[in-house]
């Protein structure tokens, strides 16, 4: 019996919502995005993943308007409760400005809401480059409002690139009592000996910091495509420094909808992780979400 999967990292949206979808095409680390420049609703995500096994989801943000932060939220949890998923959200709080805790006050109000995401990720690559500076993770204010979030019981999924991973070590270890998760496993751009050199240091660095966990997830974003090879090269060398204790698939749809279909994604990482033992394929595939995002 295939091992019941929470997927950890997708979306949804209304195209009406998002600027990036509705206005010129922008720049974006997985590249053009035509055929996903339309909604996509939890119905059709549903019917994707008809036959992958999840029994869970948690949304992540989107990128809708700065302003919209609290709309956001405030969707995915009316879609939660009329339709049943997803059992967990992940939003938006700017973290740039004096003082976030405004914002936070506002979205705890959602009881599905556990985390919250603001991307920093930063790259010599200008096509990569979201954050407007590659040290934006250490800025004053992103450091005092990490530090807020323990109070609210919200976690940080922390995106950006190895070459920023020290300064995200030194975001990880002033907030002890928060849990961090690396999005996409830290983002490998390339397979080359020095890009994965930095990767592997990066998250070597993580591995001494209890309270940091990384999604398996958005593996195809810097290839265009379903790399089984790939995918079973980055779960490997994660659960080598890692540990699958702090590791959890995340279906990144529908990103990885640009190049795959569901099944096909689930079979690489079913393929990936099955020939670890029973326990580390629940740790990767349920429980390790279960236990940092608490769905319901």
């Amino acid at each position: 019996m295939n091992q019941p999967i929470i997927d950890s990292h997708f979306h949804i949206w209304r195209q009406e919502d998002l600027p990036w979808l509705k206005g010129p095409m922008v720049p974006r680390i997985f590249g053009p995005y035509d055929p996903i420049r339309r909604d996509y609703p939890i119905e059709e995500f549903l019917e994707d993943q008809s036959r992958s096994g999840i029994v869970k989801a948690v949304y992540v943000q989107t990128n809708w308007a700065k302003e919209d932060f609290e709309k956001e939220v405030a969707w995915v949890q009316e879609t939660a409760d009329r339709t049943g998923w997803p059992h967990a959200i992940v939003g938006y709080a700017d973290m740039s400005v004096d003082d976030v805790r405004p914002q936070l006050d506002r979205l705890k109000t959602y009881p599905l809401l556990r985390g919250v995401r603001m991307q920093l990720h930063w790259h010599d690559n200008p096509d990569y480059r979201f954050a407007p500076s590659a040290d934006q993770v250490l800025d004053p204010n992103v450091r005092r409002n990490v530090a807020r979030l323990k109070d609210y019981g919200l976690s940080f999924d922390l995106q950006l690139f190895p070459g920023q991973m020290r300064d995200g070590g030194q975001l990880v270890g002033e907030n002890p009592e928060t849990d961090f998760i690396l999005t996409h496993t830290g983002m490998l751009t390339g397979t080359d000996p020095q890009t994965v050199g930095t990767w592997e240091v990066g998250l070597a660095e993580f591995a001494q910091l209890p309270n940091v966990y990384a999604k398996l997830s958005g593996l195809g974003t810097f290839v265009h495509r379903n790399d089984p090879k790939l995918i079973d090269f980055i779960v490997t060398r994660a659960v080598d420094i890692l540990g699958s204790d702090r590791l959890m698939f995340g279906s990144n749809f529908p990103i990885e909808k640009l190049w795959t279909d569901h099944l096909s994604l689930i079979t690489a990482f079913r393929d990936a992780i099955g020939k670890f033992d029973a326990a580390q394929q629940a740790d990767m595939f349920h429980d390790v979400a279960e236990r940092v995002y608490k769905p319901v």
